[in-house]
């Protein structure tokens, strides 16, 4: 089994940054890929980013080259760096592991 801590959501104004974390524990060698999704109020969860653990990104069409995924292989950590951050950033910030599964999510508030 694999077990999921995120950190470091919180409230941030606008043009802000923030970085998220998610460590996971447990088999962590049965881990490829890692990554964040988002849902907002009244919305679908979205893929923000995700790396495989050799180091294949792929980012979300929202993201528009703000954002930074990346994972410590040592720690097995995946980290999502935010910078410029909009009001409509505003979320819930998931970590994804393997696709199929999730952390407990991270509030994310972009606001003045």
């Amino acid at each position: 089994q694999i077990h999921l801590v995120e950190s470091g959501g919180g409230l941030v104004q606008p043009g802000g940054s923030l970085e998220l974390s998610c460590a996971a524990s447990g088999t962590t060698s049965e881990i490829w890929t890692m990554g964040w999704y988002r849902q907002a109020p009244g919305k679908q969860r979205e893929l923000v980013a995700r790396s495989t653990v050799e180091g294949s990104t792929y980012y979300g069409k929202s993201i528009k080259g703000r954002f930074t995924i990346s994972i410590d292989n040592a720690k097995s950590t995946v980290y999502l760096q935010m910078s410029n951050l909009e009001p409509e950033d505003t979320a819930v910030y998931y970590c994804n592991v393997n696709a199929g599964l999730w952390g407990q999510g991270t509030q994310v508030t972009v606001s003045s």
